[in-house]
């Protein structure tokens, strides 16, 4: 008879410990691999414990997701808002996503992408997200330019997303990446001429 006693957690502490091993699922297999029996394997657990904490699959992606891409944000945010020049900030954010060291979390996103068509609570969550990063460099461009943030914002994220997706698959070198970047970015915020010519 074994003498180890299994440390019972309450709802909240399970939950939790769910969604650490759901992320580390994420992280390190990508989303697609966050299903109720790897969870439950990764947790152990049975698989009906991780339905009954988590609610659905479908949730638990989402919220893995969120969490992680959350995180990435809420750095960012920490570490932009330590700058006093509107620029440098813009353009620290700019170079600290395009390091390589984020791969993960653009892997995440572009699976969540393609989840999502089928998950309508990652679909949610992914749009939340997107929303929250767009206000975000929004505010940058806004301090910095006199053009439409708003719209300028949903094109700079555009063009982030892609190159980093990009580099998924290593197209181009970082340093090409990171110039096609600040190339199309510094044209975006520049005000429209007046000048119409001789």
């Amino acid at each position: 008879m074994s003498t180890t006693s299994r440390t019972r957690l309450d709802p909240s502490e399970r939950r939790a410990a769910l969604l650490s091993a759901a992320r580390e699922l994420a992280v390190s297999q990508g989303l697609a691999a966050v299903t109720m029996r790897a969870v439950a394997a990764r947790a152990g657990v049975t698989p009906g414990l991780v339905l009954h904490y988590a609610g659905t699959m479908d949730d638990l992606v989402a919220d893995v997701f969120g969490g992680i891409v959350r995180d990435e944000l809420d750095e960012l945010e920490s570490l932009v808002g330590g700058v006093t020049s509107p620029d440098a900030r813009l353009d620290l954010l700019l170079d600290a996503l395009l390091d390589a060291s984020r791969a993960t979390v653009t892997a995440v996103w572009v699976q969540s992408w393609a989840l999502g068509e089928s998950n309508p609570s990652l679909a949610a969550r992914v749009r939340s997200e997107m929303d929250a990063w767009h206000a975000f460099i929004r505010d940058l461009v806004a301090a910095v330019s006199t053009v439409d943030a708003d719209a300028a914002a949903a094109q700079i994220l555009g063009m982030i997303d892609g190159i980093n997706a990009h580099a998924l698959v290593r197209w181009r070198s970082r340093e090409e990446r990171r110039q096609l970047l600040v190339r199309a970015v510094a044209a975006m915020l520049s005000p429209p001429s007046d000048h119409q010519g001789p």
